[in-house]
C-alpha cells in the first residue's frame, strides 16, 4: 500500500472536518473553495489545528477562507514552526508584558463596568458528581494552562501578568436558588454571579475567575466558568470545558488525566499586517460610513454606558433548512447567510446601502504557530469591520460578503480601535468606534450534546447585563434537532426592549426574504422586504440558553 501524500491526508481531515466522503471531496476540492464545500469560519479553525496537531502541518485559516481552491490552498501547506519549549517555573513576583487582546479589557474595565469585561458560560451536569474527581480536573487544567493561573496587578506603567505556580482554580458553592423553571433557575445564578463579580474575581492578585458550583437537585448541578475577558474569549473558554469535562472523566473513572505539555503563551504581536495590505485595507474603509446609528431621534446617549440586556431568538427548523438550502445554492455557509441577513436587517433600519459590521475573528488565524496558540488559553479574537454591500443579486450579494469576510480575517490583526485610529476616526464617547452593530458565530465551539464520565452535560450562555456595541447577533446553535437559537445583545442606553423586538422581528424578516428569493433577484428589492409581517417574531427564549438537550 502505497503511503498516501501530505496533500491527500490534508484532504482526508477536510473530509472528516466538512463530513464529505474522503472518497468523493478530492474531485470537489480541486475547482471549489472551502466555503463552497461547507466550511466557515468554525471548519477553518478546527482544520487548521488538526493538520497541526496530527500532520505537523501549517495552514492560514483567511486562506481557507478565500477564493483559491481548497486543493491549492491544502497544497501550500508547510511544516510547522515547533512550539516554544517550556521554560522554568514563574515565579510569583515576575512581572510579565501583557498578551495583545488584553489591555482594552483590563483599562476599560474602570469606564464600562464588570458586565461588559466579564463572561460565564455554565454547564448543568446531570448525575452523580464527584467533587474528588472535579477538583482533579480543575488541577490539571490549571496546571495545563498559564493563562488560568495569571493575576493582572497594576504597575507605574499600567497592568501587567503575573503567572502564579501551583494555584488553584477556585472552586466555590453557591446557595440552592429558589425552584422555578430550569431555565428560570440558571437565569437566577447567573444574575447572582452578575450582582458579585467584583466580589468574586475582583482581586488584583489572584487571577479574575472562578468555578461556582450549585447543587439544584441531589443529581443536578450547575458549575459555572466566570472569567475576565483577559483570561479567556468565546474560543478559550470553550476549550476550557472541553478539556475540563475530558479531565473528570478520566479522573472519576481512576485515570489519569491527559498529559499534555503546557504552551508558553507568547506576548509578541499578531503576525504583523504587510503595509501594502494595510494601506489597501484603510482605503477600502474609506469607502463605507463610520456611523452606522439604530437609535431612534433623540435616543443617541451623550456618553455610552455600555451597559445591555439580551434576547435570545429561536430560529425554526423550516426556516433553519431553507438558510441551509440558500447557503448551499450560493456556495456560502450558513453563517454568512446569517450575517448577510444581520446586514440588511441593520441597512434597511439605518438607511445604508453599505456598512461595516463588526465581526469577531481570531488574532491569531495565520502565522507560525496559530495552531498552537488555538490551543491556549488566552483571549485571541478581535473585533474586525466586514464591508457588507447591500446590492447585485442575492447569490451575488452572499458571496460578496463571503469574500469581504475573508478580506476581514486576512486583517484580523487589526481590531475596530486599531483601524479608526488608521482612518482618521475621531474619538465619539456616544457611540462605540467605527463597528456599532457586530456579528459573531459561536456555534460549534462546544458539543450539542457531550457526556463526562457518568455525568451528561448541557451548557447555558449567560449575560452579564453588558453591551459592547449598539447591537450584536451571535449564533449560539444551528445545528442539531429542534431550534437554532441566536442571541440579540442590545445597549439599553440605545435600544429600548420595544425596538430591540422590531428588530428581532426585521432580521427575522430578512431571512425569510433571502431564503425565498431566486439567485438573481435584486437584492436592492429585499430591504423594502425585510419589513416585519403581523406575526413574524422570532420567539424569544429565557436569557440563558441551553445550547443541548
Amino acid at each position: 500500500m502505497q503511503t498516501p501524500t501530505p496533500l491527500e491526508e490534508l484532504l482526508d481531515l477536510a473530509a472528516d472536518v466538512l463530513r464529505h466522503d474522503r472518497r468523493t471531496l478530492p474531485a470537489g476540492a480541486t475547482g471549489s473553495p472551502f466555503l463552497a464545500l461547507g466550511g466557515g469560519l468554525g471548519e477553518a479553525m478546527r482544520l487548521q489545528a488538526r493538520a497541526d496537531e496530527l500532520l505537523g502541518l501549517s495552514l492560514d485559516a483567511a486562506q481557507l477562507l478565500g477564493a483559491a481552491p481548497l486543493a491549492d490552498v491544502l497544497a501550500r501547506a508547510v511544516p510547522s514552526a515547533p512550539a516554544p519549549a517550556p521554560g522554568p517555573g514563574s515565579v510569583p513576583t515576575s512581572e510579565l508584558p501583557l498578551l495583545p487582546g488584553q489591555w482594552a479589557p483590563l483599562t476599560a474595565q474602570p469606564y464600562v463596568g464588570p458586565g461588559a469585561v466579564h463572561r460565564v458560560l455554565s454547564a448543568e451536569l446531570r448525575g452523580p458528581l464527584d467533587l474528588g474527581a472535579l477538583r482533579t480536573a480543575l488541577g490539571a487544567v490549571g496546571a495545563r494552562h498559564e493563562g488560568l493561573r495569571t493575576a493582572f496587578p497594576s504597575s507605574a506603567r499600567g497592568p501587567v501578568r503575573r503567572v502564579l505556580d501551583g494555584y488553584a482554580l477556585p472552586l466555590i458553592t453557591l446557595p440552592e436558588p429558589p425552584a422555578g423553571a430550569p431555565e428560570e433557575v440558571v437565569d437566577a445564578v447567573h444574575a447572582r454571579l452578575a450582582a458579585e463579580v467584583e466580589r468574586l474575581i475582583g482581586h488584583p492578585d489572584r487571577p479574575p475567575l472562578v468555578f461556582a458550583l450549585t447543587r439544584l437537585a441531589a443529581d443536578r448541578h450547575l458549575l459555572s466558568f466566570l472569567c475576565h475577558d483577559a483570561v479567556a474569549d468565546a474560543w478559550s473558554a470553550a476549550l476550557v470545558w472541553r478539556e475540563l469535562l475530558g479531565d473528570y472523566a478520566r479522573a472519576a473513572a481512576r485515570r489519569q488525566p491527559a498529559v499534555r505539555a503546557p504552551v508558553p503563551l507568547d506576548p509578541s504581536d499578531p503576525p504583523a499586517v504587510r503595509a501594502d495590505l494595510l494601506a489597501e485595507r484603510v482605503e477600502r474603509l474609506r469607502e463605507f460610513p463610520a456611523v452606522v446609528d439604530l437609535a431612534g431621534p433623540g435616543r443617541r446617549p451623550a456618553v455610552f454606558d455600555f451597559r445591555g440586556e439580551r434576547l435570545t431568538l429561536a430560529v425554526d427548523p423550516e426556516l433553519r433548512d431553507a438558510v441551509g438550502a440558500t447557503a448551499a445554492r450560493a456556495g456560502v455557509p450558513h453563517s454568512l447567510v446569517l450575517l448577510a441577513a444581520w446586514a440588511l436587517a441593520v441597512g434597511r433600519r439605518s438607511g445604508h446601502e453599505w456598512l461595516l459590521v463588526g465581526a469577531e475573528l481570531p488574532r491569531h488565524g495565520a502565522g507560525d504557530g496559530a495552531a498552537a496558540r488555538l490551543r491556549t488559553v488566552a483571549p485571541g479574537s478581535a473585533t474586525v469591520p466586514v464591508c457588507c454591500e447591500l446590492e447585485g443579486g442575492v447569490d451575488y450579494f452572499l458571496r460578496g460578503i463571503a469574500c469581504a469576510f475573508g478580506e476581514a480575517l486576512a486583517c484580523s490583526a487589526l481590531d475596530t480601535e486599531s483601524l479608526a485610529r488608521e482612518l482618521g476616526v475621531r474619538g465619539d464617547r456616544s457611540r462605540p468606534p467605527l463597528a456599532q452593530v457586530t456579528f459573531a458565530d459561536h456555534d460549534g465551539l462546544l458539543p450539542e450534546r457531550t457526556t463526562a464520565g457518568p455525568l451528561s452535560a448541557r451548557f447555558h450562555h449567560g449575560h452579564l447585563g453588558g453591551a459592547t456595541a449598539d447591537a450584536a447577533l451571535t449564533v449560539l446553535r444551528w445545528g442539531g434537532g429542534g431550534d437554532a437559537l441566536l442571541a440579540l445583545d442590545f445597549a439599553s442606553s440605545v435600544l429600548d426592549r420595544e425596538r430591540a423586538v422590531e428588530l428581532a422581528r426585521e432580521l427575522r424578516a430578512a431571512l425569510v426574504a433571502l431564503t425565498e428569493a431566486a439567485e438573481t433577484d435584486p437584492v436592492e428589492d429585499l430591504l423594502a422586504a425585510t419589513a416585519p409581517s403581523a406575526g413574524a417574531a422570532l420567539p424569544r427564549v429565557p436569557a440563558s440558553v441551553a445550547v443541548s438537550a
